[in-house]
């Protein structure tokens, strides 16, 4: 007698359509859309499965699949004693996993104000919410050139960023609208790579600027968006707030962004 078809649904179950493990401490995951789910691209949902108790066991994950995709990806890390990652990592397709259809999240376009330059800036799965805005158009009928900068530890924790930027350019869905707007600005931290350095230490000291050979930000141009650790969003609002950029949100649109939620 086959056990999988005697499982039990899961409430707001979506089914895992594909799982790719980027590291030992990294993997991404692609399942159902409810036809019902409207979200905007940089939002996030409730995520997780059941626990050994019976009860859901849920987290706040960035949608990292775009508002117009029919299926909606995950970007996350494995934390082997994790209340739910420890599980989350064994998932394969088929199984199920639990969704809450109701996203939020200060990532969005409508937290910004108009402006010509828009920054993103990651930290290890921090990339998820960008992941979805690189591959959406709206973000390129607004901005004339898009910076993705994504810190790492290591370089085969850029991966998962580093392919999805790569195969942008010829993207047949969204190619057209990225054109040459599309600039990506990967670092690590402990691995040597082509660019080594925290990337608050790069905005404090210009290296950045210098690197892209772009001017420093200026709060009538440029806009941001950050989603990493709580250190990290605690360091780069000091830091946009030194360049005279203002903390938006979606009630009251401002310079910058930051994904409060988001665990890293």
């Amino acid at each position: 007698m086959s056990e999988s078809r005697a499982k039990p649904t899961l409430p707001d179950a979506q089914t895992v359509t594909k799982v790719t493990h980027w590291t030992d401490r990294l993997f991404s995951f692609r399942v159902t859309r409810p036809q019902s789910l409207r979200f905007r691209s940089g939002e996030f949902v409730m995520i997780g499965l059941m626990g050994d108790n019976g009860k859901p066991l849920l987290r706040a994950y960035s949608i990292a699949s775009p508002s117009w995709d029919e299926e909606l990806e995950f970007y996350s890390i494995k934390v082997q004693d994790g209340p739910l990652t420890s599980k989350l990592q064994h998932i394969k397709v088929g199984d199920e996993i639990i969704l809450r259809p109701k996203p939020v999240g200060t990532l969005v376009h409508d937290a910004l104000l108009p402006g010509k330059r828009l920054y993103f800036f990651a930290t290890g799965t921090g990339i998820a919410p960008f992941a979805s805005l690189m591959r959406e158009p709206e973000t390129y009928e607004n901005y004339d050139e898009v910076i993705m900068c994504h810190t790492c530890r290591e370089v085969a924790e850029l991966e998962y960023g580093r392919l999805l930027v790569e195969s942008l350019a010829d993207d047949p869905l969204i190619g057209e609208f990225i054109g040459d707007k599309l600039r990506y600005y990967p670092t690590t931290t402990r691995e040597d790579s082509p660019k080594m350095g925290r990337i608050t230490t790069k905005l404090r000291d210009g290296s950045l600027f210098a690197d892209l050979g772009v001017p420093p930000m200026d709060k009538n141009h440029d806009r941001a968006m950050i989603c990493g650790s709580i250190g990290l969003n605690k360091d780069m609002k000091e830091i946009l707030e030194g360049f005279g950029l203002t903390e938006g949100s979606n009630s009251i649109p401002a310079e910058y962004v930051v994904e409060k939620a988001f665990v890293d």
